[in-house]
């Protein structure tokens, strides 16, 4: 089995220890070769080389932002078709970032150590005649989303998290928090942009900010799952969480039930769907947008849509 372990030297949580021992741990398993990056699109290069060269496994080891850039190294831009035909490397991920919320959802332990003999463990599972696991993407239009992707307040707080970062300020679940904070407080004074469209609905105006989930959680406070759509999954449509008020008392009440161990989403001003084929954000004017935790941009208009097994992935089963 021929394996390209990529690696983001610059992830928040991997080191040069970790990363040696993953890479000793795997060679006596897999024909590998490692690869770091060393600019952003780079590990789009390394997957779309490797499918061409027919690697059987890419093994990520940094955060999501790292994983999303292989999805899309492999699979290219959607543009509103299937995936493409032919051999495809399957995906692992051993985690390295501050969130790791695909790994989380996939089941893979965040610990990078508790991870690695996960991932040796599937491999011989493999080996001796098991299936990798198929799952779903998003189809963003402009690109593959593996997890989430959002419009609104949403974008903003990853714009502003991101230029914070290009300034040497560490990434952290604190930082995260106090940004959204900041910028759903700041959204209070604004008029809603966004009209949202679902299969089988009138258009929906006067919405605030929408997020577009391919799994659950939607991410992580530290260790503590944050929810939107708990139904969602890599094996069905997409969830849809979308608000028409950014009343701070009753959007504090909706945190708390996102936060809750046992989540019951709803409130009045809640636009929330579960498995739903496509989804379509049009905006006044363009706003914020992010793809699974990067900043894209503004957009004026995205349609989301769920494409399911769509990737192989080296991951435990799904419950």
């Amino acid at each position: 089995m021929r394996a390209v372990l990529i690696v983001n030297p610059n992830a928040t949580s991997t080191t040069a220890a970790g990363r040696d021992l993953l890479a000793h741990a795997l060679e006596s398993r897999v024909k590998l070769t490692v690869v770091h990056t060393d600019h952003r699109g780079h590990a789009i290069e390394i997957a779309e080389a490797a499918r061409r060269d027919g690697i059987d496994v890419i093994i990520v080891h940094g955060g999501d932002g790292t994983v999303n850039e292989v999805v899309n190294g492999l699979l290219g831009a959607p543009l509103g078709q299937d995936v493409p035909s032919g051999p495809m490397p399957a995906v692992a991920v051993v985690p390295g970032g501050s969130a790791n919320v695909f790994a989380r959802a996939l089941g893979i332990s965040p610990d990078p150590i508790e991870a690695t003999n996960q991932l040796i463990d599937l491999l011989s599972e493999h080996r001796n005649g098991g299936a990798w696991r198929r799952i779903g993407l998003m189809d963003c239009g402009e690109r593959w989303a593996v997890f989430t992707a959002g419009m609104g307040v949403d974008g903003d707080v990853v714009a502003a998290v991101e230029a914070q970062r290009a300034k040497g300020r560490k990434v952290t679940a604190g930082r995260y928090i106090r940004v959204a904070v900041r910028e759903v407080l700041f959204s209070v004074r604004q008029k809603p942009r966004l009209t949202l469209e679902l299969p089988g609905r009138e258009p929906v105006s006067g919405v605030y900010f929408a997020f577009i989930s391919n799994s659950s959680p939607w991410t992580y406070a530290n260790t503590r799952p944050v929810w939107t759509n708990p139904n969602t999954t890599f094996e069905t449509g997409l969830g849809v969480f979308a608000t028409t008020s950014m009343n701070v008392w009753k959007n504090l009440m909706l945190v708390r039930r996102m936060l809750s161990k046992k989540p019951d989403i709803k409130a009045t001003h809640l636009i929330r769907e579960d498995d739903v084929a496509w989804v379509r954000v049009t905006a006044t004017e363009p706003v914020a947008s992010q793809i699974d935790g990067d900043f894209v941009g503004l957009r004026a208009e995205m349609t989301f849509r769920a494409v399911p097994g769509a990737l192989n992935v080296v991951a435990p089963p799904a419950k």
